[in-house]
């Protein structure tokens, strides 16, 4: 296989998956671990993709969000292994924030009624999901956002105001050391950041390719919110540890 034609292969992987391995990047181009490795540093020479340790990552704009659809097709083995952790966090008679996005809306399966939660949301498939299982829900209003079925505005932000919570869920597009919460949507990122102020603790679901990413909004410092993800390497861990709680989830 030429090495364009490799290239091509590692960036089909990555629409896919948005995180590649170097080991099954070899597997499916049959060729060397050395000239993997070249093709990755030529691809991030061009500004295609994020070298990181064992593989690679897509490069994601800072403005550019998939809708549900095709946020729902990424890394779902992840989001369902962070989405049972997450919700192990949740103690009988809370009163819970989840955000709008797939990764809480892999929580809700793993909720029921004999919990007896509120929760309130500005997701409409989770409000579905939610009153599908019998949990008593509260949908805050305020303006549909067509591509992530997430409520927004001020009149959102206005109707959290009034409510406390003893947790929030919330999805994230970016997580990094220097710049913290981050995502493409500024009323979003308004929504998130006064879930964040309305609860006693927060906490932000990441798969990895999330981890290391920045986007055009900051929501909160690091520090803000506990991280659930999956397996970090260290050197990865260590950047992140220092400034706050790392919960990880084994694959």
């Amino acid at each position: 296989m030429l090495a364009e034609e490799r290239q091509q292969v590692i960036l089909s992987m990555l629409k896919t998956s948005s995180i590649v391995k170097l080991q099954d990047i070899c597997k499916e181009v049959k060729c060397s671990e050395s000239s993997v490795r070249r093709d990755l540093q030529l691809l991030e020479e061009k500004g295609l993709l994020i070298r990181v340790h064992g593989g690679a990552k897509a490069k994601h704009s800072l403005q550019r969000e998939l809708d549900m659809t095709g946020k729902s097709l990424r890394n779902v083995q992840q989001k369902s292994s962070i989405a049972r952790l997450a919700a192990e966090q949740i103690q009988d008679e809370d009163v819970v924030y989840l955000d709008a996005g797939t990764s809480t809306l892999a929580m809700i399966q793993f909720l029921h009624s004999g919990q007896h939660l509120t929760v309130v949301t500005n997701g409409v498939m989770h409000a579905s999901a939610l009153a599908d299982r019998n949990i008593r829900t509260i949908l805050v209003g305020g303006e549909l956002k067509t591509t992530t079925k997430a409520i927004i505005g001020i009149e959102t932000i206005n109707s959290l105001h009034h409510y406390r919570f003893n947790k929030a869920f919330l999805g994230i597009n970016g997580v990094h050391p220097r710049f913290g919460y981050t995502t493409p949507d500024p009323d979003e990122a308004a929504v998130k950041k006064t879930a964040i102020d309305q609860s006693e603790r927060s906490y932000i679901l990441a798969d990895e390719s999330k981890i290391d990413q920045v986007s055009f909004v900051k929501v909160a410092e690091l520090a803000k919110a506990i991280i659930i993800t999956n397996k970090l390497p260290r050197t990865v861990l260590d950047q992140y540890s220092n400034q706050t709680i790392i919960q990880e989830v084994s694959i």
